[in-house]
């Protein structure tokens, strides 16, 4: 049985890592959160007692992590894993980051002889339960073969972007847009709400015209328009503000970085920084609408 180490087992890592254990794979994971490595136990995961414990033995690294900074600092340097790990090791960063820390990370991978490649996920918390996310996956096609077994008891969709770091960019865009199109359809709402408009009529009628979107048929913002959306159970679970609000300055970033122009994603970075420093950092991206409502 293929052993794998997990790090990072939160609202993301936690449900992907507990799917690759019903898979019939043993997984050993880490995360500082004691709560959260006895749910993965119960789950029939090995709770590892630290990040060294979690990698003894491994032949694939999956990591799962908040930031670009924690990602360096569990896999870089004197201590980081990369001088740790058995040369060939197979390493997956799910995390969402900066294209150029991913690509920073992948040079200081190959330079130790480890396989690296950089897959963001797409579909949420549900989708990581479900096991229907979709990877943007950035490396080698060779590496990106090998980790294609993997990727299959975690989600849905696969696309091999381009080389280390492609993975990353395409996350941006894809979210930065996300951001646009949630805040767009907010706005649209709300404006039509206060000309009289039934909420749930105008969304069936913008869903079967040229406005249809994403988040107007599958995520709709308006309380009690949809069922088992985040808008409908006071904005709870899903994907936060706050982590909408990293996505779109990581699109920033990148725009920066390249002299691209990002003028509709800078603005709703805008949004959704006054939205988080109003407080609502920990409820669902769609409770953008509020923003509106006022």
């Amino acid at each position: 049985m293929e052993h794998l180490a997990f790090i990072g087992l939160g609202n993301m890592g936690g449900p992907m890592a507990i799917n690759l254990v019903k898979a019939g794979y043993a997984v050993s994971g880490f995360d500082v959160s004691a709560s959260t490595l006895e749910y993965f136990a119960v789950n029939g995961g090995r709770a590892a007692g630290s990040v060294e414990d979690a990698i003894e033995g491994a032949t694939v690294i999956i990591s799962m992590l908040p930031a670009g900074r924690h990602v360096e600092g569990l896999y870089q340097g004197e201590n980081g894993l990369f001088a740790k790990l058995k040369p060939d090791t197979l390493v997956i960063d799910c995390s969402t980051i900066a294209a150029h820390t991913a690509r920073t990370v992948g040079a200081a991978a190959q330079a130790a002889g480890i396989r690296f490649i950089d897959a963001p996920v797409s579909g949420g918390t549900a989708g990581a339960a479900a096991g229907t996310l979709t990877f943007m996956v950035g490396g080698t096609a060779a590496n990106v073969a090998a980790a294609q077994p993997l990727f299959a008891r975690m989600g849905k969709n696969v696309f091999h972007a381009g080389d280390i770091g492609a993975g990353q960019t395409a996350k941006a865009c894809n979210n930065m847009l996300l951001g646009i199109l949630m805040a767009g359809t907010a706005e649209a709402l709300a404006l039509g709400v206060k000309n009289g408009l039934d909420p749930a009529v105008l969304s069936e009628i913008m869903g079967k015209s040229s406005g249809r979107n994403w988040a107007l048929e599958l995520y709709n913002p308006w309380p009690g328009v949809m069922e088992n959306v985040p808008a409908s159970r006071d904005y709870s679970g899903g994907f936060m503000s706050e982590l909408m609000l990293k996505d779109l300055g990581l699109a920033e970033e990148t725009a920066l970085q390249s002299h691209a122009a990002n003028p509709m994603g800078a603005l709703a970075r805008n949004l959704f920084e006054q939205h988080v420093a109003a407080g609502n950092g920990k409820l669902d991206f769609s409770s953008i609408v509020n923003y509106f409502r006022q």
